[in-house]
């Protein structure tokens, strides 16, 4: 009785943190795809910048409409005075749609100063103003095109209940979406989340009474386990029996070289063709039964294990694909590896020292980064990629949109590869907004020199769907999900024959 209790309790817990979690989520999404819009803009300036186009000459202002027509996100470029006052405009006739224009005093500084930003109100609906300082005398401002269908990202259940908004630190309203425009929220309750980067501040608003009936299928469930629990607990209390903690077992299996490397495929989206893999981790216990990695992935990380982990899914990973590494010098094996592990101490030589005692080429290796701890130190992780790339690696930045870099901050890393995460992948072909973030992502990597990678590719029409976004290579499920190395070898002779066949006939090869 005492455990059925809890578990009523423990579920009501349950449920209220994970709507919470969800719903604090739900607004990170809305924060990243905004700091993406400004990175982005950013990053058109700096070009423009670099390009020495800060001028009102006509060929200037020639290339910088052209520049503008280019990216959709981005709705004009203007010269302005120190003062804030405009000089001249890519798109002079966008000038007539001001309702107002912000002077330099009330624009709001990012936190490394290098930008401002601020409302423009315009007829219509407002935008959102990026100024990139060039010099004492000039700077440039993008105008940014805030559509609400960005903000268009709550659950189907919560969608016509709730208000989601975007708004300055200073509380002027950027972008708002709420399907009923004219109707007001009863008890609405807040989730908030403030850039760390930028003045921007992300609210989602929702009825309180809806949460009651959201999310509410954990609750059986979590008492059933709670029962168990408890008969659990009584037979071992019973038998008295020591119980060892979930650490120990990842360290028995380490010892016994239990977690072993899978493969999914890394291919060309218009030819089908597998250009590399990435490695993931996969606890293969004695009884034959496979441990799926989300319930061991954050244990390992916490506990500090991840990276002798790491170190041993690679030994067995270059053991196992050495044949296919060093008769095709272009095909590129993926591993992931967590920040802390990346800054520690020895990183650069013992990936190096392992690659070269495997016989591999360095630069069929590429390092993940992934985005699940934030890099603290970011000059020091700067460094640490130019020490890879120096000693011939590649270095990728995983989970991009939803972790805790923003792009301005891959740009200060060097990297050499993006990889677009699932969240967008999933979304491309209902939502407008992602296709729109993924255009942004692709062109800004062009202008970086770095290659795109889409995550869980599923469908053939998300396939379409990127291939017409830009995006040249991808992974998921639509050609293979993570398999064991045999059966990664037979795919990648069965594609390796299918594009034989396809060039001796001529035809072009697309995935299946």
């Amino acid at each position: 009785m005492a455990f059925a209790l809890a578990g009523h309790f423990g579920a009501e817990a349950v449920i209220r943190h994970q709507q919470t979690h969800q719903l604090n989520e739900l607004t990170e999404v809305v924060l990243r795809r905004s700091e993406f819009a400004v990175d982005f803009a950013a990053a058109s300036l700096d070009e423009l910048a670099r390009r020495k186009l800060a001028s009102c000459e006509p060929g200037a202002l020639q290339a910088i409409r052209l520049h503008v027509y280019q990216r959709s996100a981005i709705k004009d470029v203007r010269l302005v005075k120190p003062d804030g006052s405009v000089i001249c405009s890519a798109y002079s006739e966008t000038l007539e749609f001001d309702k107002g224009w912000v002077d330099r005093r009330d624009m709001l500084p990012s936190r490394d100063k290098a930008l401002s930003l601020f409302r423009v109100e315009q007829f219509g609906g407002d935008a959102l103003g990026v100024l990139g300082d060039i010099d004492g005398s000039s700077a440039l401002v993008a105008i940014v095109g805030i559509n609400a269908s960005l903000f268009d990202i709550m659950p189907a259940e919560l969608r016509a209940r709730s208000d989601v908004i975007l708004a300055l630190s200073n509380g002027e309203k950027l972008g708002e979406f709420q399907t009923d425009a004219g109707k007001s929220l009863l008890e609405p309750i807040s989730f908030d989340r403030n850039s760390s980067r930028f003045p921007l501040r992300a609210t989602i608003q929702l009825e309180r009474a809806v949460l009651s009936s959201w999310n509410n299928e954990a609750y059986w469930p979590t008492v059933a386990v709670a029962l168990g629990l408890g008969a659990i607990f009584g037979i071992l209390l019973a038998r008295s029996r020591r119980m060892e903690g979930p650490v120990a077992d990842l360290d028995r299996a380490l010892a016994a070289g239990e977690f072993k490397p899978y493969y999914q495929p890394i291919f060309d989206l218009r030819t089908g063709q597998i250009k590399g893999c990435e490695i993931l981790a996969r606890w293969l216990r004695r009884d034959g039964s496979v441990v799926p990695p989300m319930n061991f992935i954050p244990l390992a990380e916490s506990s500090g294990r991840i990276q002798a982990m790491t170190w041993q899914i690679l030994g067995s990973a270059l053991a196992e694909l050495r044949p296919l590494l060093r008769a095709n010098k272009n095909f590129k094996l993926s591993l992931n590896v967590v920040p802390n592990h990346l800054l520690s101490a020895g990183f650069v030589e013992t990936l190096r020292h392992t690659v070269l005692t495997a016989r591999v080429s360095a630069r069929q290796i590429v390092v993940e980064i992934t985005e699940r701890d934030e890099l603290d130190d970011l000059a020091r992780a700067a460094a640490v990629v130019a020490e890879l790339r120096d000693r011939g690696f590649r270095v990728a930045i995983d989970d991009v949109g939803v972790g805790h870099s923003g792009l301005s901050r891959l740009k200060g890393l060097g990297a050499d590869m993006i990889k677009i995460d699932k969240f967008f992948v999933d979304t491309i072909t209902v939502d407008a907004s992602t296709t729109a973030i993924v255009e942004m992502l692709v062109a800004l990597a062009k202008d970086l020199n770095m290659t795109v990678v889409a995550e869980g590719i599923e469908t053939e029409e998300q396939l379409r769907a990127l291939i017409a976004s830009g995006v040249e290579e991808g992974q998921g499920y639509l050609v293979a999900p993570p398999v064991p190395s045999a059966r990664f070898h037979e795919l990648v002779e069965s594609r390796r024959v299918t594009q034989s066949g396809a060039a001796v006939s001529g035809d072009t090869v697309l995935v299946a």
